[in-house]
């Protein structure tokens, strides 16, 4: 079983901004440490949710800082972005990092992120997928020329170019949508399951793609596809909890606060004045132990892990850092899990 770390970066109140970026660089060299085999980055804006603005930045950092474990985004939202600036940093982080980019992409959530940079919501599956063919034309073939209805792109010849061949490895974050995953397989892009989904949503993903796959004659690949959860490891289940409630469910209210705001952002508005106008109550923390979160004693997580495993899953991605859980208590986790979950999944 292949591991990896992800992580929002988030910024609840009364949490250090800069302490959550230098929080992350030491769990992703911690995970190197325990040979994990990737770290992966969400980006978001204008949001505490998530202050990954400039994932591609990030990993750039982390390059510098690491060796051997694989970097990347789950996801890049390049619907926001010009294509050649991704296939521009991209390029630069695939060769500062030694060839370790692993670049995901996703459509993202609508609200403010698009309304933050202008970009209208219709259209876009075109603008997401031509965005994505382009960038990938980009990081491959020389002279590209590219007319779409969102962007122009004349004759560009790519510098730097990309270290891995024929470029790095493209992720997407798909639904059940059959439209998206048969753009994914056409194109043999690979799969990564979204923590922000119930498990069994992801568990039936994972069998759809791969029957869609046997269709077409092509390898799934399953031992490259991320099976990203929230993950925190106790002595006990009843501990594991008590560490994780509040950021669990501060994580399900920020994201439904969020997702109402389609002209403003929440940044500078107190949490307690959403939670005490809103009409309608999000997942709570049962609901996200039971059905998203593997989030236990060491034996219930493994058990959770060895039950993705009989669905042929074969990389799991572990989110220990919830939400402004204490540095402290997330390398606690993550020890904890490579002494007693590790073994029993091996």
């Amino acid at each position: 079983m292949k591991l990896a770390l992800f992580t929002h970066m988030s910024w609840p109140e009364g949490v250090n901004q800069a302490s959550v970026f230098h929080n992350s660089v030491e769990q992703v060299r911690l995970a190197e440490a325990m040979g994990y085999h990737g770290a992966w980055f969400a980006e978001h804006h204008f949001t505490r949710y998530s202050m990954g603005s400039s994932v591609l930045l990030m990993l750039g950092h982390l390059a510098a800082v690491t060796e051997k474990i694989r970097l990347g985004t789950a996801v890049i939202v390049p619907n926001l972005h010009n294509p050649i600036r991704i296939a521009e940093d991209g390029a630069l982080v695939d060769i500062l990092s030694g060839g370790r980019l692993d670049v995901g992409f996703g459509r993202g959530t609508y609200g403010y992120e698009y309304g933050g940079f202008g970009i209208p919501t219709e259209d876009s599956q075109t603008r997401f997928r031509d965005t994505v063919m382009t960038v990938r034309d980009l990081w491959c073939d020389r002279g590209v020329s590219v007319k779409s209805p969102f962007f122009s792109v004349h004759n560009v010849d790519l510098v730097p170019s990309v270290v891995q061949s024929p470029h790095p490895p493209i992720y997407i974050a798909a639904t059940r949508s059959e439209e998206t995953l048969d753009f994914m397989i056409s194109n043999q892009f690979l799969l990564c399951i979204a923590v922000v989904q119930d498990t069994d949503s992801g568990i039936a993903l994972v069998e759809k793609y791969k029957k869609l796959c046997r269709a077409r004659g092509q390898p799934d690949r399953l031992d490259n596809v991320p099976f990203f959860r929230y993950v925190h490891v106790a002595d006990t289940e009843q501990k594991a909890r008590e560490n994780t409630k509040k950021h669990v469910d501060w994580i399900q209210d920020i994201m439904q606060w969020r997702r109402s705001l389609t002209d403003t952002t929440e940044v500078h508005v107190p949490m307690q004045r959403w939670r005490e106008q809103r009409d309608a109550l999000p997942p709570n923390d049962k609901y996200i132990f039971e059905k998203r979160a593997f989030i236990g004693s060491p034996e219930l997580v493994a058990d959770k892990i060895n039950m993705l495993k009989n669905y042929g899953v074969s990389y799991f991605g572990c989110n220990f850092a919830m939400a402004g859980l204490s540095q402290e208590e997330v390398t606690k986790s993550m020890k904890l899990f490579e002494k007693k979950v590790r073994p029993l999944i091996s």
